[in-house]
């Protein structure tokens, strides 16, 4: 019967099904262990205090045990730093680990340690007490209070900023309780002492509390806020138990418990009852003074969630909350609700009974509210034939509607696949349908991710037609970079295990798996890697990481980037211990050393100067000498540098007349042009002096003057060079070379 489990509390239900049959049963007693479950169907941490269970004093210290929440163990560790106050867990899944000198040591659900951070001087000096992890606006929060009873918190354990919070006046011993809320983006304390309540802010205010509680309630020794932070109880000294709101302005009861024994916890049942424990017994109390009481086998640990309370036990894994009012529409005896016809019209239908029609026509005006109730109450459903019958119910009312619109249904069966893998034991993430809609979809995908589920997270994102950008590709990216931190697996199997998988998968970078390689040490692995990486400008800096010097301006003239090439260069010229021995490894590489004297001809002319003088191109080197000269205003300094410049063309000599028939010809000095033209032992040709020549009218009358008809000829051949005048009076000037004849 669907409600046989449901336990009425006031006007609405309350059902406690069963998630899991813990796997540590037998091994685990969790009396004996403290306890850190994180909420949206996370993993379970204990720590187990060998000097409580040993027959004499030891120093040993405890273990770390994490298990998911099907109890099967992931990770565990002796614990080898500070005393721990506190354990908790972020909203990413990673556990805090709060030591009494204000320390807190992050690790991820494997133990693999993470980072470390410190509350402040004042909780290294003085010690704390007591801390607490809190939901904050802006992420996860911590709030330690010291032995000198002052409050320290961040609200983001990922961008630590330590906020004081006001002193509590006139406390001078350990509060009997004291709670974080967080309201209007800010977090703040509500701290009892005796039968006073005070509220402590950021601000440096404090502000005491006047609580609508009987006068003879005694003081207040535990409090709970409401997973929204809206509500809060109170639990007193005589057993009261006040429900109202977090600002303490709304009382909705004062329940007398009858128990004057302090609750080992005080929760809230998603965020319509307050939840006790005391020993084996659990007390649920409504806001209207109702309750319902469970009678447990065994220690159990209460954690609360958006929308109920999960109960981990030493053999079971159980969940209490609230009927769904979609699900109490449907399933309440009686019920006349569109969806409860809708259902009974489905069974008797399977049943070939023709009931169903009846139940049909009873609703056939309401007929898509019924639909969409029995889409909705499947999402409410964990097991998987209550969520068949109900689904099945929806696609039987459908049929008599002709234009019903599809969406809801598909999607609530692709959501409902996906819950249920992720729920089987072997996954053991107990998410509710609300839960995935608070938590979304990529989320739950990166929490299958830090849980290695590779597989099945990929398969759930083909299955919902996630963009291989943001599914397969991104996990099996994550999935390559576990592989390589896997040290006893052949680097070179390895490698090739990695490129056959992820050679056809977009949008993969190889360079980042290799860089977690590298930070694994196992650089000849990131090397191979970098191989399969199709983009230069990735592989280029990991390379020059690696040191693989070589390789790197290889790939990067291989690129034809020259930014990238410029890049290289630079980095290898500020690590050689020389210039000789960098102009040494590039002069192999023409485009390298090309695009570095271009750099230096712009940037310093004396060190492309130094690569010539190293080369032993005594032209080059005496150009550079000459175009520095221009650059310095001392004359002496200037002459002595082109003094310089002529011993490096004498040892040129070829060009250097080269270059001096250009500078006498571009100044004009033809007399000398001439003597330089009847030096029988020049080092250089007609063919390069007369082109020269050409350069200005004076070329053709040189070669009259040397009664040379083919000189003469062999400038005409080239007056496509000159300007049109020019070209015009050399022609003219052929009957002077005949009358010299």
């Amino acid at each position: 019967m669907a409600t046989a489990d449901w336990n009425p509390l006031g006007d609405v239900y309350y059902r406690k099904y069963e998630l899991y049959a813990m796997e540590w049963t037998g091994l685990v007693d969790l009396a004996k262990h403290t306890v850190a479950a994180s909420s949206y169907g996370g993993p379970i941490a204990l720590m187990k205090d060998e000097s409580k269970t040993a027959r004499v004093a030891t120093t040993v210290k405890p273990v770390i045990s994490v298990y998911n929440a099907a109890g099967k163990l992931l990770a565990q560790m002796r614990w080898n730093s500070g005393n721990i106050v506190t354990l908790g867990w972020s909203s990413t899944e990673e556990l805090l680990c709060i030591q009494e000198d204000g320390v807190v040591l992050v690790y991820d659900m494997f133990m693999t340690f993470k980072r470390t951070f410190g509350m402040g001087q004042e909780a290294k000096d003085v010690k704390i007490l007591d801390a607490k992890v809190f939901p904050s606006f802006q992420g996860t929060g911590i709030a330690v209070m010291t032995t000198a009873y002052r409050v320290f918190l961040v609200s983001n354990v990922d961008s630590i900023r330590i906020v004081r919070l006001a002193e509590v006046p006139g406390l001078n011993e350990r509060p009997s309780c004291w709670a974080i809320v967080t309201a209007d983006r800010q977090a703040r304390a509500l701290v009892a002492k005796g039968l006073e309540l005070h509220l402590v802010d950021q601000g440096g205010q404090y502000q005491q509390q006047q609580p609508e509680l009987s006068e003879n309630a005694g003081p207040i020794i535990e409090m709970a806020v409401s997973f929204n932070s809206k509500y809060l109880a109170l639990c007193t000294q005589k057993g009261v138990l006040w429900i109202g709101s977090a600002d303490l302005q709304k009382k909705y009861c004062e329940f007398n418990t009858s128990c004057t024994k302090r609750p080992q916890q005080l929760v809230w049942c998603g965020n319509g009852a307050v939840v006790g424990l005391w020993d084996k017994l659990v007390l649920v109390v409504g806001p209207d003074k109702d309750w319902i009481r469970y009678n447990m086998d065994c220690s159990v640990h209460l954690l609360q969630e958006e929308d109920g309370l999960r109960i981990i036990g030493n053999e079971t894994h159980e969940f209490l909350q609230k009927v769904p009012t979609v699900t109490e529409q449907i399933f309440k005896i009686g019920s006349m609700e569109p969806g409860a016809m809708l259902f009974e019209a489905s069974k008797e239908f399977q049943k070939r009974n023709q009931k169903a029609d009846e139940y049909i026509r009873m609703i056939k005006d309401k007929l898509d509210v019924g639909v969409n109730q029995c889409i909705q109450a499947a999402g409410y459903e964990v097991e998987p034939t209550k969520q068949r019958m109900l689904l099945r119910a929806a696609s039987f009312g459908k049929c008599f509607l002709t234009d019903y619109r599809p969406e809801a249904f598909v999607n609530m069966c692709q959501m409902l696949r996906v819950l249920n893998q992720v729920r089987h034991h072997s996954v053991g993430i107990p998410l509710t349908y609300t839960q995935l809609e608070r938590l979304s979809m990529p989320v739950l995908i990166d929490r299958l991710v830090l849980r290695k589920l590779f597989g099945l997270s990929v398969r759930i994102c083909q299955f919902l037609k996630v963009p291989d950008a943001e599914g397969r590709s991104r996990i099996l990216a994550h999935w390559a970079c576990f592989k390589v931190q896997q040290k006893h697996e052949d680097e070179e199997k390895l490698a090739r295990a990695i490129s056959q998988k992820l050679v056809d998968v977009p949008g993969v970078s190889f360079s980042e798996i290799a860089s977690q390689a590298l930070e694994q040490g196992r650089k000849q692995l990131a090397v191979r890697l970098l191989d399969y990486e199709v983009r230069a400008s990735e592989q280029v800096p990991l390379l020059l990481k690696m040191g693989q010097d070589q390789a790197a301006l290889t790939k990067a003239i291989d690129s034809g980037d020259t930014d990238l090439v410029y890049t290289v260069l630079l980095h290898l010229r500020d690590k050689k211990s020389s210039a000789g021995d960098f102009f040494m490894m590039i002069r192999t590489m023409p485009i390298a050393c090309s695009l570095y004297i271009q750099y230096c001809r712009q940037q310093n002319i004396k060190l492309v100067e130094d690569l010539y003088y190293q080369e032993d191109n005594s032209l080059e080197e005496g150009y550079c000498k000459v175009i520095r000269s221009y650059t310095l205003d001392n004359f002496e300094e200037r002459a002595k540098l082109l003094e310089d410049a002529v011993n490096c063309f004498h040892r040129c000599k070829h060009e250097y007349w080269i270059m001096r028939i250009f500078a006498l010809a571009e100044a004009g000095d033809w007399a000398e042009l001439d003597k330089f033209s009847k030096v029988k032992k020049a080092p250089v040709g007609m063919e390069v002096r007369v082109p020269l020549k050409l350069l200005f009218r004076e070329a053709a009358e040189a070669a009259i003057e040397n009664k040379s008809e083919d000189d003469f000829d062999y400038v005409v051949s080239r007056l496509g060079l000159a300007e049109r005048q020019v070209a015009d009076q050399v022609r003219a000037m052929r009957t002077q070379l005949v009358s010299k004849k």
